[in-house]
């Protein structure tokens, strides 16, 4: 295989990974009452994404969800290391974020699996679609995806009448170390 075609399937790979876990984590939010069935607003997806790719760090900044709840799926490995991760993040402007956030989002509402709808005070929100909520449910009894499918629903359901911002906020304020450095440097 030459090293153009390996990196092509490599990002194809990278893509579908963070498409299957925004699916499961905006149908995860979207099914748990207090959430007006939709994700509101990039800041709030980016901000649970965290949360779900960090679970060691999710109920430091949700106090609603105690660390110990098996959704979470937390390794001895993950305790030990809170920010040794396989998808890390970086810290930007507005605390953690991910450039693959719009390709991501384009590419399941182009796929028919989420759809765009009417976010408080102008924000995008996201719903999935039927595709999207069939899907989701074939994800999550799938032995590769039931924890992450989990994860989604233990930070949907601790965070229910939180803000994109005010979950920016209580990551600022309980992940200090964490977030006291520059912008675009990878959070480990």
């Amino acid at each position: 295989m030459s090293h153009d075609v390996f990196e092509l399937a490599l990002l194809r790979e990278d893509l579908a990974y963070h498409q299957a876990r925004i699916l499961l984590l905006v149908t995860a939010v979207a099914a748990t009452p207090g959430h007006q069935s939709k994700l509101d607003g990039l800041t709030k997806l980016a901000k649970l994404d965290f949360l779900v790719r960090y679970p060691a760090l999710a109920s430091q900044v949700l106090e609603e969800l105690p660390p110990q709840d098996p959704r979470l799926h937390l390794t001895p490995a993950e305790d030990a290391h809170p920010t040794d991760v396989e998808a890390p993040m970086i810290r930007y402007k507005y605390g953690p974020w991910d450039d693959r956030y719009y390709s991501v989002i384009g590419a399941l509402v182009g796929r028919g699996l989420l759809a765009y709808r009417r976010g408080r005070q102008g924000n995008v929100a996201l719903a999935p679609t039927l595709a999207g909520k069939r899907l989701s449910r074939d994800m999550s009894v799938s032995s590769q995806w039931a924890p992450i499918s989990d994860r989604c629903q233990a930070v949907a359901e601790a965070s229910i009448g939180l803000t994109g911002n005010a979950l920016k906020d209580r990551i600022y304020q309980r992940l200090a170390p964490l977030m006291n450095r520059p912008h675009r440097q990878v959070i480990r």
